[in-house]
């Protein structure tokens, strides 16, 4: 038997994929750190009861995720993104805010493993892209288990059903509903986030130019014609390049001294910092914009608001 030191050792290595895991089944980045955290001290507890000649320790840790995971989902309200939850808006109040268990949030990559090869950096963001999260949370929590087990995370067959605690006929057959219905709600595809393309660097560099000049013709020139851009925790959304142009020209006085910086990635997109003063003229975080691109353009735009105090995990300072 393993001595207690590189039993703790090899468990905690799991903390980063097991972090991945959890976000994609719970698609709240706040609930992510007591799961994966639940899930290695079930584990460290219990395991002199692993078989390895039955299951791999990847395998058997993944299945306490799982039930840990769904006994957090139990009950749960789906989470989402603004324009899942109704049509957009034609402009004016923002309205009620809704909890905040309402919403998918974003992931600061830095929480998940280190991945060198840029081909198999772009599949792993892909598959925490804000978008195809939020596309989960469509499924039921068992076949959003077995599609992420499967699809994502290449468990075989065999060991899925281990995880699920069923017989692989029932894994297969969760898996197959779950492929069908996101199909129905899978998000449009987007050009693939690297921080280190210069070009959408530059893209990302012109839209803070213009939103800090208040060049509005110059910002709705960097926007795809099928943009939309919401801002949880409000219903409110907007659809399309003149209804951005038209709120932040209405919006001016609001942001007439907002300043933003660049983050690192989360969620598999871009990041940007918004800074706004406080009542000592003091610039403070304010709120954190994630941006997907499509075909050199921006398509998306997702304003978390309240989200100052999280700057740090998204590569961002206290102030600019």
């Amino acid at each position: 038997m393993a001595a207690p030191h590189t039993e703790t050792t090899t468990l905690e290595t799991l903390r980063g994929p097991l972090t991945g895991y959890c976000y994609r089944m719970l698609g709240a980045a706040g609930e992510v750190d007591d799961a994966v955290q639940e899930t290695l001290l079930r584990a460290h507890r219990n395991l002199h009861r692993h078989d390895a000649s039955r299951a791999g320790l990847s395998t058997w840790v993944h299945g306490i995720a799982t039930h840990v995971c769904l006994d957090l989902l139990r009950g749960a309200r789906r989470r989402a993104l603004p324009w899942d939850l109704g049509p957009a808006s034609a402009g004016g109040e923002l309205g009620t805010p809704l909890p905040a268990a309402q919403w998918v949030e974003p992931l600061a990559e830095s929480r998940l493993p280190h991945v060198a090869d840029p081909a198999e950096l772009a599949v792993r963001r892909e598959s925490v892209r804000l978008a195809f999260v939020a596309s989960l949370q469509w499924l039921p929590p068992r076949q959003r288990a077995a599609l992420v087990l499967r699809d994502v995370l290449a468990f075989s067959a065999a060991e899925t059903a281990q995880i699920l605690e069923c017989s692989t006929a029932a894994a297969n057959s969760a898996l197959q509903r779950a492929r069908a219905t996101l199909d129905a709600h899978r998000p449009a595809p987007a050009d693939a986030a690297d921080p280190d393309d210069p070009q959408q660097r530059r893209l990302l560099r012109d839209y803070v130019d213009a939103f800090e000049s208040h060049d509005v013709d110059r910002l709705v020139g960097l926007l795809a014609e099928d943009v939309r851009s919401g801002m949880p925790p409000f219903l409110w959304w907007l659809h399309g390049p003149a209804a951005i142009g038209a709120a932040v020209e209405a919006g001016a006085e609001y942001c007439a001294e907002d300043r933003m910086l660049l983050g690192d990635v989360a969620s598999g997109c871009l990041t940007i910092g918004q800074y706004r003063p406080d009542a000592d003229g003091i610039l403070r975080p304010f709120a954190l914009l994630l941006l997907e691109l499509r075909g050199g353009r921006i398509a998306e735009i997702v304003t978390f608001l309240g989200w100052g105090e999280r700057f740090a995990q998204f590569g961002l300072p206290p102030w600019p």
